[in-house]
């Protein structure tokens, strides 16, 4: 391939996170250049737009080369987790006002007296009601109301909304009414943003539809501006390359169609990230793996099992939290779309670190983010950090860091440590700095094991692949805790969600409610329904210059429950070559509901509730690669591993001098975007395609760990004598201790 050929098809990634945005520029043949700069927490699109003339520039490439920009993003979250939305309204059926706040009665906290669900997004003034009612057959109870409707009109246009959100009982079996008023909105106010869940969710749940709807309606004006804004900066640039924006469920779409749909990519950033991750496991031959995403504000988890991504329809955000969970539910606003299974602790590099009331170390979630930021970075922070003890810990570069652009004050990580930590613990200042580090670890523990253990997964199945910014520094130590033995750090770690971006392929879903027992239906109108769903999608598909694509293909899936049950189950509808797919639709249900809630009840009837059709474009797999990044100059130093370790000299090195030999820890990897801790008992190697496999070192608890009497009385109860069995290299907490008892 020419060079000029080659040039031509350059595509860029940027991730936007709370300390850096990262970039990547591709070329055709899959070689990559990063940069890391700081993010702009003022207009995040200005720090894009810098960030990527600068790459150009030093890559001497004209922007007239650049054929895509995908990009990730945390704004649509960003402006529910902080309250920012537009001014919205609400029109619903006559007596549904109230929806929003009465949710679902479903208590996180069970025995919590003093909890409260979040605000809704739109207060009862500004929720209209008009007077229609469809039944849940979609037949007419009470017929559209036209002089309601103009009532409702006038009532709108006096509370002056920025958007309106329309959602009517039942619209989702008969849209008819739902159309009616939508025209109607956008005819009398054409300048406001308008959703309606007819086009935003066409499913059963009535809060579930109404609330992703409402989010869709709070979100869409600003994520609209963010997009336009980007496109601007851009073109001052000179960067008239398309925008592509990363969705929920790990696929992209263009900025057009997110501003059509912002509710669809409230989980930009995170997704990208397991993208890259699934892309990876494929060429490696894994199958299970679980992806650890440690960034400078959050730490995230997800899981990939039998090859594919974990996707789910439940998801919540608001009220300061983000999760996607079968388990937990009340804390957010409901989001019923496909989004890839994730979940975040408030635990990252730039994570605070405190004394609380009772005397306890505390990590996150607040975090330092950009700026100030940790103290060594002296940006104006002055809090400790989790970046701050790793500094002191002498896991990070003392002086500068990111090829030397970033410089590192390790007298203003000792001093903010010493100051609001080691002297309140009376601590020297290494016990506290490692201390932080186990806490630190034992948070984010909570993420993994909110996708495996609590989902009837054992964790020791699985390889842990480590990224982002800070993961390849707790990897290790994260996995030997949870009894992993394999941890596996890709290429460019710390930027590792910008190239999962570049690996993504645009993805469209679609779905449709279709109640009904699979023993009454066959394969013809299974195939029926499946066919008419996406013949009605493809519309919307040439509006994206897709859909005639002979390399687009459809994924089906299905939802399913047993009789009775109030929420539904998400498995592959996919037919097997002379399998009755009802029955297997059935079969599959029952092998989901086992795997995830430990039993199944093959007696029960099953429903078929949502059928799900996923297009998506098949590509020319690139395989990314790059050289050793340049770094700074790589000095041994004195790095402290605990009580069990101590301080110890450990070796600084670059990726690639792993490539000819293996290595044992304790090491240290140094690159342009991040560090890996390879710790004492731990063998480091390099594969074929760059990447460093860490293999820890496990000690059997029956063969190789002592065993304790220990007195829990806090944990226990009035029979507080228990024989615990330890493992000497977890930090030494009463948490720990407990976990042991219960098989960690």
């Amino acid at each position: 391939m020419s060079i000029e050929k080659q040039i031509s098809q350059i595509r860029i990634g940027a991730d936007i996170g709370g300390t850096f945005t990262d970039l990547v520029l591709m070329r055709s043949d899959g070689a990559y250049t990063v940069r890391k700069v700081s993010t702009t927490v003022d207009d995040f699109s200005k720090g894009i737009a810098n960030g990527l003339a600068i790459l150009l520039d030093d890559e001497q490439l004209d922007s007239d080369f650049v054929s895509e920009i995908v990009h990730g993003t945390t704004i649509a979250t960003n402006a529910i987790l902080e309250n920012k939305g537009v001014v919205t309204a609400l029109v619903t059926t006559d007596g549904f006002r109230d929806v929003l706040e009465l949710r679902r009665l479903r208590f996180p906290d069970l025995f919590s007296l003093n909890y409260t669900p979040p605000s809704p997004l739109v207060p009862r003034r500004r929720r209209f009601e008009i007077e229609e009612r469809l039944l849940p057959d979609g037949s007419t109870h009470i017929p559209l109301n036209e002089e309601s409707l103009k009532s409702v009109l006038q009532e709108l246009e006096e509370a002056g909304p920025e958007a309106i959100a329309i959602s009517l009982l039942h619209s989702y079996v008969n849209p008819d009414h739902e159309d009616v008023v939508a025209r109607a909105v956008r005819d009398r106010f054409p300048k406001k943003y308008v959703s309606a869940s007819i086009e935003v969710l066409p499913e059963i749940r009535e809060y579930e539809r109404t609330s992703t709807t409402v989010i869709n309606a709070y979100i869409g004006p600003i994520v609209d501006r963010y997009l336009q804004s980007m496109r601007s900066r851009l073109e001052e640039k000179e960067i008239e390359a398309p925008i592509s924006v990363m969705q929920s469920n790990g696929g992209i779409m263009s900025a057009l169609a997110a501003r059509r749909a912002p509710s669809k990519i409230i989980e930009s950033g995170p997704a990208a990230g397991v993208v890259g991750a699934h892309r990876l496991a494929a060429r490696l031959g894994l199958s299970d793996v679980i992806t650890f995403d440690m960034g400078g504000t959050t730490a995230k988890a997800s899981l990939i099992e039998g090859g594919s991504r974990s996707l789910t329809t439940e998801y919540e955000v608001g009220a300061g939290i983000s999760l996607s969970s079968r388990l937990t539910k009340g804390r957010g606003h409901a989001l019923k779309l496909p989004v890839i299974d994730i979940a975040e602790v408030g635990a990252g590099g730039g994570s605070i670190v405190r004394i609380d009331a009772g005397g306890s170390l505390r990590v996150g979630p607040d975090s330092a983010g950009a700026l100030p930021g940790p103290a060594c970075y002296r940006l104006g922070g002055t809090d400790p950090t989790v970046t701050d003890a790793n500094v002191v810990l002498g896991y990070i570069n003392p002086s500068k860091i990111a090829g030397g652009t970033v410089d590192v004050d390790i007298k203003a990580a000792e001093e903010a440590l010493n100051n609001d930590v080691a002297k309140p613990l009376s601590a020297n200042l290494n016990e506290a700095a490692y201390g932080v580090y186990a806490v630190a670890n034992t948070t984010m523990i909570r993420a993994i094991k909110s996708v495996t253990t609590y989902r009837g997964r054992d964790p020791r199945d699985f390889v842990l692949m480590a990224f982002g910014g800070s993961g390849p520094i707790h990897a290790a130590e994260i996995a030997r805790s949870l009894g992993i033995k394999k941890v596996i750090i890709p290429n460019a770690p710390g930027v590792f969600s910008a190239i999962g971006l570049l690996e993504a392929a645009p993805e469209y879903g679609f779905s449709k409610t279709m109640i009904a027992d699979p023993a009454s239906i066959d394969n013809s109108d299974l195939e029926s329904a499946y066919s008419d769903l996406e013949a009605n999608s493809y519309e919307i598909l040439k509006t994206e210059g897709l859909g005639d694509d002979s390399t687009g293909k459809w994924r089906r899936l299905a939802d399913l429950r047993y009789r009775g049950q109030a929420h539904e189950l998400t498995v592959s509808a996919d037919a097997n070559d002379g399998t009755d797919l009802t029955s297997e639709l059935v079969e599959r249900f029952h092998l989901e509901h086992e795997r995830t809630y430990g039993r199944r009840a093959s007696d029960e009837p099953v429903d078929l509730v949502t059928i799900r059709s996923t297009y998506h474009l098949d590509f020319e797999e690139i395989v990314p690669r790059s050289a050793d990044s340049p770094t700074t100059k790589r000095i041994p130093r004195t790095a402290f591993f605990g009580r069990e370790h101590g301080p110890l000299p450990t070796r600084v090195i670059g990726r690639g001098e792993l490539r000819e030999n293996r290595m044992r820890g304790p090491l240290i990897v140094e690159e342009y975007d991040a560090t890996t801790l390879v710790p004492p008992n731990t063998m480091a190697q390099l594969d074929e395609l760059g990447n460093i496999f860490l293999v820890a070192h496990v000690p059997t608890f029956r063969q190789e760990a002592p065993t304790l009497k220990v007195r829990l009385p806090s944990l226990m109860g009035p029979c507080c004598q228990c024989y615990v069995r330890l493992c000497p290299d977890l930090f030494y907490s009463t948490n720990h201790l407990h976990s042991c008892t219960i098989g960690l």
